[in-house]
């Protein structure tokens, strides 16, 4: 089955392997997750199932969210994601089925989305790593981003333009990270690298 799960980002720390190396790794907190929604057939061979994650009261939701979570008796997240299966593997699938890391294993490869930590509006140096000006006494262009386009013809920025503006706090995806350990006990995986976003933020695993 395609595996798509939410969890949370605990915090980094390192792990020494057999060989006394260190190994940067992230604590993450994952599941578990219930199946809240299976919609229609989006093709011959793919359907959408949706996933909640993490209880809440039932009093901080909309009537529209809460009406549904009591027509099919299943409890209330607060975090609700969808995702795409392939229709051979409905059979496993049931509303209210659980969805855990279970079906994971160390050494396998995930893929891990999340929200990358927002640095406020920065410099055009900061934000696209562009090189500086001389600093000597006659140069007049420190940090300044100097041209930033053409003269009469266009006469006008193109957009997406690199420049000064709101850094991070963006969807980033890093594909290809290792699983080292799995404490199935407390729902705690320890990947390889770093994962985007800072402690606490909201994380999404999916191997596809």
């Amino acid at each position: 089955m395609v595996l798509g799960i939410l969890g949370k980002k605990v915090g980094m720390t390192q792990i020494f392997n057999s060989e006394g190396s260190a190994i940067q790794a992230t604590i993450l907190k994952v599941g578990p997750c219930t199946v809240t929604q299976i919609t229609n057939k989006l093709t011959n061979t793919k359907t959408n199932i949706q996933i909640g994650y993490e209880y809440i009261n039932p009093n901080k939701l909309t009537k529209s969210k809460l009406g549904y979570f009591k027509k099919y008796k299943i409890p209330c997240f607060k975090y609700l994601r969808e995702y795409a299966i392939n229709n051979n593997e409905l059979k496993n699938v049931k509303l209210g089925k659980i969805i855990n890391i279970d079906t994971l294993k160390v050494g396998k490869y995930v893929n891990i989305s999340g929200t990358s930590t927002g640095k406020g509006f920065s410099g055009y140096q900061k934000r696209h790593n562009f090189n500086r000006g001389p600093m000597s006494h006659g140069s007049k262009n420190h940090r300044q981003p100097g041209s930033i386009g053409a003269g009469t013809t266009p006469g006008r920025v193109f957009p997406g333009k690199r420049m000064a503006g709101q850094m991070g706090n963006k969807k980033v995806s890093i594909r290809n990270l290792k699983i080292i350990k799995i404490n199935k006990n407390n729902n705690i995986l320890v990947i390889k690298g770093s994962v985007p976003g800072k402690n606490g933020n909201l994380i999404y695993i999916y191997n596809k």
